[in-house]
């Protein structure tokens, strides 16, 4: 469970922290543009990510959501308040796609002179090769990146905390003058910061969550995601003021600090802030192309390439400008967005927590059944078409993707000679039309003869 926990995590992780976060510029404007003050900011934001990045990504896997309307739908009242959030969170998706391509550019031209089309064109080769995996590999691919960037920003943290004078009211004089913000106050700024991050991550995480039958996991994932948001969030901040007089001005602040530590440390930085804006570029376009093709899922792929192109054309406007105006906009959005989620989730714990149970122990039966090292009986039979019929989802569903995850593991132990039913030998994939083993069977295999 501790490796499952920590996947989802990084994945989550992997999703919210993206070209803003990881090139500085979202905190220069949301928390350095108030002094010190944004320093508190960034505590009272991280504080308020905890509960939502647990809500969201244990419905997503308490409903075993494909689109984030499968969740919005069931806890969105009155149903106009669901379809009000659902276009938000469609705009906000397409906007921060596109942006991704923008910070693509800056990110290269910075650091290598490139000229920005050439950055922007990589990542449209990138994210459209990536679309044409599952979301499961995805995902896979999102939480591997995102260890290391944060251990980039613990080095910059660290480094500019050692190595700069604590003159506090300089450096509060000198972000005020120099960072400026399109936000009124610092209060209202943290909310909007968080607000713009759950709206900017919840279709991804909702289908991150989607993807695991496990909602335990999915919702200690989520919180452990909230920490090591906060942990990031907190770091950068504290690195962007005390050296705001070096990098007020940069649309790439933390690949400056990196560099004053050495040129090569700045190169890889800048590599990893790359695939970071890569992380949230096809976090977005993925989980877009999904919503739109719902009914027409045969048609996933030409959604998705059509929307990484209109993206790509929509790019060429200035990074620094479109954090300004545009993320403040889509973070009123994402305030009532995590309300509702945040609510709907505390509301409906005690069914979350019951259904969590019921599939725990749902997956000790299966197991029973198609270990060959385990009896599997009568009672043993009822019991899973009874948790069966009280899940929330639906039946063969629900047998079917936990016979999935508990072959896979099958294969991989080396004491048993394990024959699946219901993942291809030859590409380890699972079958599209698993064998006739489902739940409706389970009373056939009760005393099926055993290895």
């Amino acid at each position: 469970m501790f490796k499952r926990i920590m996947a989802i995590s990084f994945a989550f992780i992997g999703v919210v922290v993206g070209a803003g976060f990881a090139t500085g510029q979202e905190m220069l404007q949301y928390f350095i543009a108030f002094g010190k003050w944004g320093i508190a900011g960034a505590v009272l934001a991280s504080l308020l990510m905890l509960i939502p990045a647990a809500a969201v990504l244990q419905l997503g896997s308490y409903f075993q959501a494909r689109d984030h309307m499968t969740v919005f739908a069931r806890v969105c009242r009155p149903k106009p308040l669901g379809w009000m959030l659902d276009l938000a969170t469609l705009a906000t998706l397409f906007c921060l796609g596109f942006i991704m391509f923008s910070g693509a550019g800056a990110n290269l031209n910075q650091q290598f002179g490139l000229p920005n089309w050439i950055g922007a064109i990589l990542l449209v080769a990138l994210t459209i090769i990536c679309g044409f995996l599952d979301v499961d590999k995805v995902a896979a691919i999102i939480a591997a990146i995102s260890p290391f960037i944060i251990i980039f920003i613990c080095v910059v943290g660290i480094y500019a905390i050692l190595t700069s004078p604590w003159d506090i009211a300089t450096y509060d004089r000198v972000a005020l003058d120099t960072v400026s913000s399109t936000i009124p106050h610092w209060t209202i700024s943290s909310l909007n910061y968080v607000g713009f991050n759950f709206i900017v991550g919840v279709s991804m995480a909702i289908v991150i969550g989607g993807a695991n039958l496990d909602t335990r996991a999915a919702g200690w994932g989520g919180l452990v995601g909230g920490l090591f948001f906060a942990l990031l969030l907190t770091l950068t901040c504290v690195a962007l003021f005390l050296k705001v007089e070096t990098v007020g001005h940069d649309d790439v602040p933390m690949l400056t600090i990196i560099a004053e530590i050495h040129p090569w440390l700045a190169v890889a930085m800048s590599i990893v802030i790359y695939l970071m804006i890569f992380n949230t570029c096809i976090s977005m376009f993925y989980a877009l192309a999904k919503r739109l093709s719902t009914h027409v899922p045969e048609r996933f792929h030409h959604i998705y390439v059509a929307l990484v192109a209109v993206g790509f054309c929509l790019s060429f406007f200035s990074f620094k400008d479109l954090v300004a105006y545009v993320f403040p906009t889509l973070g009123y959005f994402g305030i009532l967005l995590m309300a509702v989620m945040s609510w709907a989730w505390l509301r409906g714990r005690p069914h979350i927590t019951a259904e969590s149970e019921r599939r725990e122990r749902f997956r000790d039966l299966i197991r029973r059944k198609l270990d060959p090292r385990h009896s599997f009986s009568r009672k043993n039979a009822a019991e899973i078409q009874r948790i069966a019929e009280e899940s929330n989802i639906d039946v063969q569903q629900l047998h079917d993707s936990m016979a999935v995850e508990i072959e896979t593991e099958l294969l991989e132990d080396d004491e048993i000679d394990y024959e699946p039913q219901f993942i291809d030998k030859e590409t380890g994939e699972p079958l599209q039309d698993p064998a006739e083993a489902g739940v409706e069977n389970t009373e056939a295999d009760a005393h099926r003869p055993r290895a």
